[in-house]
């Protein structure tokens, strides 16, 4: 018997701030063995996480158990204020973490997760030729079922469906191991370092994000998250934690009822991330945010690197969740004047449309402000901009700076995304930038 689940967010979920849990639980010893059950896919629109599906770092991603609770099927209360009762879902301190999940024995009995029952009944656990199958799986959302892998296994693991068939063993994929050889395998895990990191986090508001709710969410962490700080007036303050959606925030405006942010983030070790950097950007919803995730661009300072640098989420299309392809090579084409150059690059694409952005990059001196402009060959068309002021004509695009990114210093970049509609033929378009 196969586990199916949907994660269910109430509304509340979205509205309730939750200041972060003085909780620790420790990581299991490595590596644990556990049952592993499966779901078809995160809520909508947010898994446990608070991360929309489509913007997730990998769609190979797993749900940790938010209770521990042996025996007790109803208990309910989320987050969860006992530490006794906590499962290693941690009310949401372990979100954005990696595991390795490698394959292990199979039950020849029952393995339903019935309450009260025991696990692989009327049979034993025996191991076969997908035992030892890995694959590495993003914490992504939670499990709060009230069946015996929820509350009784405290290691146990709900897996993506779409992972099942993705373990690899010796350099081959393992892609007949479900469903007639499944029924609930027992796996051994591991919390491991985010696999071939690289780059800086994504930072995104919410849908009903607005200038006195600013709820973000932050993903594509090197060591998962344990807070937010926002400066506020001058002071750092801890933002709280949106209940117990891990990767999502309630932060505060630079002054009060400001939509311009600056952030820093905490990982699992409570320290802060790339030496203390500070990430600075402005709400991009004109008023309030109406789909799941809107990316926001972001300059940051102090730190690991001294350099001032920006960074933005991949885009996402508002209607529909779109399966990403692979990201283009950037086309840069210098300015004339040398003051500025700019790069174009496709982040993701659906039936009929796709999302891109273009960093933008000041010369061997600084500028004050910058224009981008190109020409589109195959009929595309841009329906939403962020982090930059839009006008066209025909298939002429001209992108100008807002007012909190035009000023870059020497070398220093600052980005803005857009999606669009496309044909089929989506090809890359030759940029100039210029600088006032």
């Amino acid at each position: 018997m196969t586990l199916l689940r949907s994660t269910v967010l109430a509304a509340v979920l979205l509205v309730v701030g939750y200041a972060g849990a003085a909780l620790a639980l420790p990581d299991p010893p490595a590596p644990v063995t556990a049952n592993a059950t499966w779901f078809d896919a995160l809520g909508s629109p947010y898994g446990g996480c608070g991360m929309p599906q489509a913007n997730l770092d990998s769609q190979d991603f797993v749900a940790l158990n938010v209770f521990n609770t042996p025996g007790d099927y109803a208990y309910s209360t989320r987050p969860v204020p006992d530490a006794a009762k906590t499962g290693m879902w941690e009310n949401g301190r372990n979100c954005g973490r990696w595991v390795q999940v490698s394959v292990a024995d199979y039950c020849t009995g029952v393995n339903d997760g019935a309450p009260n029952q025991a696990f692989c009944r009327n049979g034993s656990w025996v191991a076969d030729a997908y035992n030892g199958g890995t694959l590495t799986m993003l914490v992504a959302d939670s499990c709060g079922d009230g069946n015996a892998w929820c509350r009784d296994d405290p290691y146990h693991l709900d897996l993506s469906k779409g992972s099942l068939n993705k373990f690899v063993k010796n350099g081959a994929t393992l892609t007949d191991l479900y469903p007639d050889h499944w029924n609930n395998r027992h796996i051994s895990w591991q919390f491991v370092p985010a696999p071939n990191y690289s780059g800086d986090i994504k930072i995104g508001f919410l849908q009903g994000a607005q200038q006195w709710w600013p709820a973000i969410a932050v993903s594509h962490l090197a060591n998962g998250i344990h807070g937010v700080e926002y400066l506020a007036d001058g002071t750092w303050h801890a933002a709280a934690m949106n209940s117990d959606m891990g990767q999502s925030y309630i932060i505060g405006g630079l002054t009060s009822g400001a939509t311009t942010f600056q952030i820093r983030v905490r990982d699992v070790n409570d320290a802060l991330i790339n030496g203390g950097r500070v990430y600075s950007f402005s709400l991009p919803c004109p008023s309030q945010c109406s789909v799941p995730y809107t990316a926001a661009a972001y300059t940051t300072s102090g730190g690991s690197t001294g350099s001032p640098s920006a960074s933005v989420s991949p885009s996402v299309s508002p209607s529909v969740s779109p399966s990403v392809s692979p990201s283009v090579s950037p086309s840069t084409s210098p300015s004339s004047t040398g003051a500025c150059s700019a790069a174009y690059r496709i982040t993701s694409s659906w039936p009929g449309g796709f999302g891109g952005e273009v960093t933008v990059t000041a010369g061997s001196a600084p500028i004050t402000g910058w224009t981008v402009k190109w020409t589109y060959a195959d009929g595309q068309t841009i329906t939403q901009l962020w982090n930059g002021t839009l006008t066209t004509s025909g298939s002429a695009v001209t992108v100008k700076n807002v007012s909190y990114n035009g000023s870059l210093g020497a070398r220093g970049t600052a980005t803005f995304g857009f999606n669009g509609t496309s044909g089929g033929t989506n090809s890359i378009p030759t940029l100039s930038c210029t600088s006032p």
